[in-house]
């Protein structure tokens, strides 16, 4: 759980770039961009955290599953809420992933292991298009986002011991600036000041390394 409540935080600024365009929002075109990817800079997450773990080079190695749904009415992105009482990130909204073990063979299948794990989701149904550059959190891990289209019908029901809730948020929603709200926190020495980026929707609270890697799919699918 974080020692404070992002939730209570006000908003330094909103990103505020234009949304992406509708015809980059469906299947095909996603295919090839992750294909023929152009030249783009990944946004740094500017948590202090983060950079003191990678100054000292010590993370473990994980990967996470970004969702995108394709659905008649509009594809969407689905997300986790983690259980009130897991010792990581308690309650937060996530993608499904987890730590790479020695017998995954690449990040891909450590992304696809954990989702199959987490929500039951198996992976014949997820068509892996590509991946993110790798996005560095300040609990030490060194995450490698990989984006897979999923086709509906599918069944996904999580595991009670970590997945409170599955839910989905418009792709359109999440790949707009003006939903991207930059915040920050003061922490004790030697963090100091934090700064992350929240996407609230509806009822979720969406924020910190998810919302950060998201904010480098927007760079990605808009370069």
């Amino acid at each position: 759980m974080a020692s404070f409540d992002p939730v209570t935080l006000p908003v330094d600024a909103i990103a505020g770039e234009s949304a992406l365009e509708a015809q980059r929002l469906n299947a095909d075109w996603l295919r090839r961009r992750f294909a023929d990817p152009p030249r783009w800079e990944p946004e740094h997450s500017g948590d202090q955290m983060a950079r003191m773990a990678e100054a000292k080079g010590r993370f473990r190695l994980a990967s996470v599953l970004i969702p995108i749904v394709l659905r008649e009415q509009g594809m969407t992105v689905l997300f986790t809420r983690r259980t009130a009482d897991l010792k990581d990130h308690a309650g937060q909204i996530s993608f499904p992933g987890g730590r790479r073990e020695d017998y995954d063979s690449s990040a891909i299948d450590t992304a696809l292991r954990e989702t199959e794990e987490e929500i039951g989701l198996d992976r014949q149904h997820v068509e892996v298009i590509g991946s993110l550059p790798d996005y560095f959190t300040g609990t030490g891990y060194r995450v490698t986002p990989v984006a897979g289209l999923i086709q509906p019908p599918f069944e996904a029901v999580g595991d009670p011991r970590e997945v409170a809730e599955i839910f989905e948020v418009p792709l359109a929603f999440l790949m707009d600036g003006v939903n991207h709200q930059r915040r920050s926190v003061e922490l004790p020495h030697p963090v100091g000041r934090r700064s992350f980026y929240t996407m609230p929707y509806e009822q979720y609270f969406i924020w910190g390394a998810t919302a950060g890697m998201l904010r480098n799919l927007f760079h990605f699918l808009r370069s």
